[in-house]
């Protein structure tokens, strides 16, 4: 949390377990109020921000704000990311305009045009901008725009940003003083790997479902310093149990190698094993970031060298998660909240723009 009084006040739409705003915490932003419609990304996300009211509701259903946020004097700040799955282009299903959730950005542009923030940050998966051709991103904007905002935007990898994941983002920021905010990949050298998020992290094998673990050892690197910080011990040390074929198959792949390194015989029960996505049953490479993690339980990415799928802990140091953020709610909706989120470390830089450029302005 910020050390002195924040001149910004944020509200964080869609907020699930709390990426983006761990984000503009860490960029010096009192988040007030966020909404979750999701039960246990709601838990998580009030566990870990005990400084915002979290609300468990449907943002559809919020019809006005706090008037003392309506009246506070601070830089206000609103920000979020609707579910993006109608645009993702891994959606081979419903990647389609009549998608309602593509439809979701216009409840963003609505509680806009309620609270008249100073600032708007709006994240979403990098298919927005070729969805229709970039129709619909132009729309997007021209949207922001007529409700008062100069915009801009940049798709950013957080791979460029000192986090072991290659997992590209969209984000748009628009001022209503007419600021223009330049986003940009910085390139920090060197690159995080995986094996620097892992190495201080316990041994553990198929199944593991002890929560509470102390580490294996001291941390070696800084990344793995930052998110650790003065903690002996973490949660998050669950892994999803595979089936005895399954952990046969992991047997065949090297690091950097997917399903196609598993024997056809092995495969039997797809029933066209040769259209799997390049993601499945991805081995991440040690020396590397991490592939995007995703829905790695789904995915089945497998660890550098275990036979095993990751833990949530593993996932969430992908992500920039520090070691003390607890997620709520049973394994599954653990991995899909770690899985979702924008990586803090990520949205930090978009935020310290904004409050860079205002800090130039006055």
């Amino acid at each position: 949390m910020p050390t002195k009084r924040s001149n910004y006040t944020g509200i964080d739409l869609f907020a699930g377990a709390g990426g983006l705003s761990l984000g503009a915490t860490l960029a010096g932003i009192d988040v007030s109020l966020a909404v979750e419609k999701d039960r246990f990304a709601s838990e998580t996300y009030a566990l870990n921000h005990t400084n915002t009211i979290t609300l468990n509701d449907d943002v559809t259903n919020i019809k006005k704000f706090p008037t003392a946020m309506m009246k506070s004097s601070k830089q206000k700040i609103l920000f979020g990311g609707p579910p993006c799955q109608g645009f993702s282009t891994s959606n081979r299903r419903t990647r389609h305009r009549n998608n309602p959730q593509n439809w979701l950005y216009k409840e963003f542009i609505r509680m806009l045009k309620l609270w008249q923030p100073d600032w708007v940050v709006f994240e979403n998966v990098t298919g927005i901008v070729e969805f229709e051709s970039s129709s619909f991103v132009n729309r997007l904007i021209s949207d922001f725009e007529t409700a008062g905002y100069t915009c801009s935007y940049a798709i950013l990898n957080a791979a460029d940003f000192g986090i072991p994941q290659r997992r590209k983002r969209f984000f748009l920021v628009g001022s209503k003083a007419g600021i223009v905010v330049q986003l940009q990949n910085k390139v920090v050298q060197p690159i995080v790997t995986v094996k620097d998020a892992f190495d201080d992290l316990p041994y553990l094998v198929n199944g593991a479902n002890r929560d509470i673990l102390p580490y294996a050892h001291p941390a070696q690197n800084d990344y793995a310093k930052k998110l650790r910080g003065k903690m002996l011990e973490s949660t998050g040390h669950l892994v999803s149990k595979n089936s005895d074929y399954v952990v046969e198959r992991y047997n065949h792949i090297q690091q950097g190698d997917n399903w196609k390194a598993i024997p056809k015989e092995l495969m039997k029960n797809y029933s066209d094993f040769s259209r799997c996505h390049t993601g499945i049953y991805q081995r991440l490479n040690e020396d590397e970031p991490s592939v995007v993690i995703g829905n790695y339980r789904k995915n089945m990415l497998v660890h550098p060298w275990v036979n095993r799928g990751l833990s949530v802990r593993e996932a969430a140091r992908l992500q920039s998660f520090p070691d003390d953020y607890v997620f709520k709610g049973s394994l599954g909706f653990q991995q899909q909240q770690v899985g979702n989120a924008v990586p803090p470390l990520l949205a930090e830089y978009v935020f310290r723009k904004i409050t860079e450029k205002e800090e130039e302005v006055l």
